[in-house]
């Protein structure tokens, strides 16, 4: 990785081992931003407060060595990404206004991709997560995150069921806890309903009543036009010596008829003068027709306007916007299908009843296989970290799980008792510790000291990277609170670790930095920045004064110096 102007590095190369890689310095000296770097090449959180006073922005740029076919290799490839010889190129900046940017193989991602990478390519292990191990619910993810499919798949059938149960319970208490509003709104539509059927509108009744409603209003005028038009067409018998249009259409067409035949243009007029006498004479017998037939009768009028009143009451009530009886017609269907759903609700909370009470026993059956897969994997992962505190130089120590459950009256049945339940399951899950023959299991947070807790969480730590299919695994001082034996035995096993795995710790202990194929150190310089040769690689001589410096604080103490060559000696014995 090379490093530029994040925290308190300035411009800084990071190379580390294929095995075993110790970061060592001085407190403050920036051994964590090793850490802090590696996690934002992965997608980790971008904080404005990282980029060096003074700086425009921090920059972390890495190469990653991936075998063909990864799961990382896939995704990133599908990101637009390529490869450079084997290796993944990633860099990823972050501003002094807190704007971040991420490439990965020369191409700008958004940095979610990252993060995706990140499972596949690194685990991290600090002591944020030993005290994360402290919770309960950590301690049950876990256990299940060590049994991989053994729990994963009963959880998954759970986790689904658990679903289906809770939308079913929401969709039961809001159809229960509101029957009142319901009921009150099936009354408030029955009433409209029957308001309407009483009136029994027609669409665009109300329209025709209108048209109706203004013919009757004015049947005297109306009448008297009608009849005037028709004595002008067709004559009035009361008066013989009156002269009308059809009377004077048809002399004129006699005229043209006694010489039509004389001239073929004359002959056509001839011809539309018979068809005005025809269309004249329809007009005045439809006028005929429509004067006799025209009643001004006062009791049809107010029949006409009593039903307008009351078509006009209903649009007011339930129209849209009051304009006609469509709109009416249109509310009673849709709230026809609404007291149907509303009517129902009795038989919908038998149904969702019966749904839930049959989900409740059938999450019980899973959560019985769930615990079952629970406790078998708890033996094996006790088991083994067990044998990794054997090795971190607590031989007679036990570790255990107590796995119990709750007693709820409203919870599901599982093994004859109803217990409570949550999305996880019904499990409370708790790591127990015997640190010595005779001593009782208690709560790790109780039954053991500061360094006990330590060797423990590392030998948690130890067991998960033995089940995480990753190639690097960061420890990050995940040895504090440990000394003597204890971190000589850490050193030891974290080298046997790193036979099959790229393995960097973050370390203040000589014991563990002995172990390790490459020791790199970071130094501050006077002005107190790191540089690029602030971060060097350590052998020989250099090694040995580091090592020095770091078991007694001082790097030219002969005794100090025996110690450190003995510590190497004994970590390449061992390996």
């Amino acid at each position: 990785m090379r490093i530029r102007s994040l925290g308190v590095i300035d411009d800084a190369v990071v190379e580390l081992s294929p095995g075993f890689t110790a970061v060592t310095g001085e407190t403050g000296a920036g051994k964590t931003m090793v850490v802090t770097s590696l996690g934002l090449l992965l997608g980790g959180r971008a904080d404005a407060a990282l980029v060096r006073i003074g700086a425009k922005s921090a920059v972390v740029e890495g190469r990653i060595a991936v075998p063909t076919g990864a799961a990382a290799v896939v995704r990133a490839e599908e990101a637009g990404a390529e490869l450079d010889d084997g290796a993944l190129l990633i860099s990823r900046t972050v501003s002094a206004e807190g704007r971040s940017r991420a490439h990965l193989g020369g191409r700008s991602v958004p940095v979610g991709v990252l993060a995706e990478l990140a499972d596949d390519l690194v685990a991290v292990h600090g002591q944020t997560d030993q005290q994360g191990l402290l919770k309960l619910s950590r301690q049950r993810q876990a256990l299940d995150r060590y049994a991989g499919d053994a729990v994963a798949g009963p959880l998954a059938k759970y986790t689904e069921a658990y679903r289906r149960l809770r939308a079913v319970a929401v969709e039961l208490d809001e159809i229960v806890t509101r029957a009142r509003e319901r009921a009150q709104e099936a009354d408030m539509l029955r009433y409209g309903l029957d308001e309407i059927a009483g009136v029994e509108p027609r669409a665009d009744e109300d329209v025709e009543l209108a048209e109706e409603a203004e013919r009757l209003g004015h049947a005297e005028a109306l009448s008297s036009a009608a009849t005037a038009a028709h004595a002008a067409l067709a004559g009035n018998p009361e008066d013989p010596e009156g002269i009308d249009a059809a009377t004077l259409v048809a002399g004129a067409q006699r005229a043209l008829e006694a010489v039509r035949s004389h001239d073929p243009a004359l002959a056509a007029l001839a011809d539309r003068i018979g068809e005005i006498g025809i269309l004249l004479g329809d007009v005045a017998g439809e006028l005929a027709g429509y004067a006799d037939d025209l009643d001004a009768d006062p009791l049809r009028l107010s029949a006409v306007e009593e039903r307008r009143a009351a078509l006009t009451a209903l649009t007011r009530k339930y129209g849209r916007d009051g304009q006609d009886t469509a709109s009416v017609l249109a509310w009673a269907e849709r709230s026809a299908a609404r007291l149907t759903e509303l009517d129902g609700d009795d038989e919908r909370i038998d149904e969702l009843t019966a749904e839930r009470d049959a989900l409740r026993s059938e999450l019980g059956g899973l959560a019985q296989a769930l615990t079952d897969a629970r406790v078998e994997a708890a033996e094996r992962f006790a088991a083994a970290v067990t044998a990794e505190l054997a090795s971190l130089a607590m031989p007679h120590a036990r570790v255990s799980f107590d796995i119990r459950q709750t007693e709820d009256p409203e919870g599901v049945e599982v093994g004859g008792r109803t217990v409570g339940y949550g999305p996880s399951g019904v499990d409370e899950v708790e790591l127990l510790l015997a640190p010595h023959p005779g001593a009782p299991p208690r709560p790790i947070a109780k039954g053991a000291s500061g360094g006990e807790l330590s060797r423990v969480m590392l030998a948690v730590e130890v067991v998960f990277a033995g089940t995480d299919p990753v190639p690097t695994y960061l420890f990050d001082e995940v040895d504090a609170g440990v000394g003597g034996k204890a971190a000589v035995e850490i050193g030891r096993r974290l080298a046997r670790l790193a036979k099959t795995a790229q393995v960097v710790v973050v370390t203040h202990l000589p014991q563990v930095a002995a172990f390790a194929d490459r020791q790199l150190l970071v130094e501050k310089t006077n002005d107190g920045s790191v540089t690029r040769s602030g971060v060097k690689v350590l052998e020989g001589e250099d090694r040995i004064r580091e090592l020095s410096r770091m078991l007694a604080g001082q790097e030219d103490s002969q005794t100090a110096r025996a110690h450190a060559e003995e510590l190497l000696a004994a970590a390449r014995a061992d390996a």
